[in-house]
Parts: C-alpha cells; sequence; structure tokens
C-alpha cells in the first residue's frame, strides 16, 4: 500500500482515477483527497459510479488509469448490514478479531463502539432480532471498533425510514468524527450531506464535478449541472442572465416585483408547494397555510439565487435528480 506524499493529514489521495466495471468505464479521471479530522460526503445521482469510486479507493477494484495514495489502514462498510448469526456483540468482537486485535481488547473496544453510536443496550441480542436501524447502527459500530486510519461507508442510512434515520445521523455524526481519521460517506439525499460532511465531492456521470464546504456549494454552485443536482429547479430569464433558485429563495409578497400564476399546490406538513407560471420562466417556492390554490395569481421577491449566462443556461442540461 502507497503512502500519500506530501501534506502529513493526507490519508488518501487519488490523480486521474479511471474505473471499469467489466468493459464499461463508469468513472473518469477523478482527482480527490481525504484528509484526517474531515467527514466528507460522496453525493451523486442514482447510476454516478459513486459505489464503484469507493470500491476502488478501498483497493476492491483496480484503477484502469491514474494512482491511488493511501497511508494507513483502510476500513469498508459496504451497503449491505449483513450481520452473524450471533450476539450483537459477538458480531463486532468478529470484526476486532478479524483486523487482529489482542483477545482482551475486544469486548472493551466493541461496547466502546457501540456505546458511540447508540447500540451498547443491543450487545446481548441476537443479531437476528433486530430492525433495520438497529443493524445499521451495529454495522456502523463494527467500522468504528477496528479504528482504521480511513473509514468509507457506503450509503449507511439506506432503506431506513425519516424518524430512525434522523436519529442514525444525530448520533453518527459524533461517532464518525475523529481527529486522526479521513472518512468517505456515500450518500444519496442531499440531507444526509448536509448534516453530516464537513467538504462534498458531487459526481455526476462518473466524473467530479464540484468539491467543497456544502455551505458554499449551495451559495454558489459552480456550474448549471451542480445547481440542478443541488436542488435549483425555478428558473427566470431575465433577457441577459438566467436566474436559478430553490424554493427558499423565492417569497411571496403582494408588492413583489415578479407576477406569476400558480398552477399547482403539494400539500406539505408545515405547508403547500406552489409552482408558480411565469411570463419567463418557472419558480417554486413552499408557503404557510392558508395558502394559494392552482389558477390565483400572485406576486413574489426573490431572496437569492444563482445566475448564469443566457447562452450557457440554453443548453441542455441532464436530469441529475437524487
Amino acid at each position: 500500500m502507497s503512502d500519500a506524499a506530501g501534506d502529513p493529514r493526507v490519508m488518501l489521495r487519488c490523480e486521474r482515477l479511471s474505473v471499469r466495471r467489466g468493459r464499461r468505464e463508469v468513472v473518469h479521471d477523478v482527482s480527490a483527497e481525504l484528509r484526517a479530522g474531515e467527514i466528507i460526503a460522496l453525493l451523486g445521482p442514482n447510476g454516478a459510479g459513486k459505489s464503484t469510486l469507493l470500491d476502488a479507493l478501498a483497493g476492491a477494484l483496480p484503477a484502469a488509469q491514474g494512482r491511488i495514495e493511501r497511508r494507513g489502514r483502510v476500513a469498508v462498510a459496504l451497503q449491505s448490514p449483513d450481520l452473524a448469526r450471533r450476539t450483537v456483540l459477538a458480531n463486532v468482537v468478529l470484526a476486532l478479531a478479524w483486523w487482529g486485535v489482542p483477545r482482551g481488547n475486544r469486548a472493551p473496544r466493541a461496547r466502546e463502539a457501540l456505546r458511540a453510536i447508540g447500540a451498547e443496550h443491543l450487545a446481548a441480542r441476537p443479531a437476528a432480532t433486530l430492525s433495520g436501524g438497529e443493524r445499521r447502527r451495529v454495522h456502523l459500530a463494527r467500522a468504528i471498533a477496528v479504528r482504521p486510519d480511513i473509514l468509507l461507508l457506503d450509503e449507511p442510512f439506506a432503506g431506513l425510514d425519516a424518524e430512525v434515520r434522523a436519529s442514525l445521523l444525530e448520533d453518527a455524526l459524533s461517532a464518525l468524527r475523529s481527529a486522526t481519521r479521513a472518512t468517505l460517506v456515500v450518500v444519496h439525499d442531499r440531507a444526509e450531506a448536509w448534516a453530516l460532511a464537513d467538504r462534498l465531492l458531487i459526481l455526476i456521470d462518473g466524473r467530479l464535478v464540484a468539491t467543497g464546504p456544502p455551505r458554499e456549494l449551495l451559495e454558489q454552485p459552480p456550474s448549471l449541472e451542480v445547481a440542478h443536482f443541488l436542488g435549483f429547479d425555478g428558473r427566470l430569464d431575465d433577457g441577459l442572465e438566467v436566474v436559478l433558485t430553490r424554493p427558499a429563495h423565492v417569497a411571496l409578497d403582494p408588492a413583489g416585483p415578479v407576477h406569476g400564476r400558480v398552477t399547482r399546490a403539494i400539500p406539505l406538513e408545515d405547508g403547500v408547494r406552489l409552482e408558480l407560471e411565469l411570463e419567463h420562466g418557472r419558480l417554486y417556492t413552499v408557503a404557510p397555510l392558508p395558502a394559494p390554490g392552482p389558477g390565483d395569481d400572485v406576486r413574489v421577491r426573490l431572496e437569492g439565487g444563482v445566475r448564469f449566462p443566457r447562452f450557457e443556461a440554453s443548453a441542455p442540461v441532464p436530469s441529475t435528480a437524487p
């Protein structure tokens, strides 16, 4: 295993990395770094190549081109939380045994990891009796317990309902944080990335199209493609530029400068999502109840958004819905 050169905080680096599955090149020319103390979220739509990139970084797939440098030991938690037919504690102890942890240290470290992820009370439970969320916690505990230098997680919150996922996200944020470890988490949902990550890597069609802190990318996406992926679904053409907006950027205001008509109203838990048709575009906003309905004329003001030159915005953008 080669060492990541240069900055001692860089635990893993890939340069001009391309990866194939069979004859098809799935990941193209990706360069990135994972640094100690960071939680990095790898985000992208279905089929973007996220799991393929993670497999290559872990060493499970060879590089078709480019190179990967690693410093220290790598642990991977795959998407499926498969557990042995033993107790929860025994499952974590087995992982530590596989890593060569001395016998006397295994049970204390296993309990420590279960405690960190909020699952210590499950230690004596047979794995077969666990719920989906409980299995995910134990799966994460195994990865944390081995104390790797580089931790790679493939969609650790997949398949959970909203309440269970929110609880696990809250516990995972503190459990995954380490000053000496670099952690890369593949996620499908943008909310998971916002909750966990110090930095995002956005992969679309196998190419790394953006990297940076979540807030920075959300406030100033570097391209039209990235803006669409990050939820900028509203569009207003002012003649010279195209303004892209998220619902949070559009506010109903009787004195607002922009006129629109409601074409769709979708009830939400705390309000209504409105689709507004404009003379030169279409906007979306979330309004509290009571809200306008389809066919109603409204006025709005913009409280943000990003601008792109009209010639750039006229190019077709592939669907990148997460």
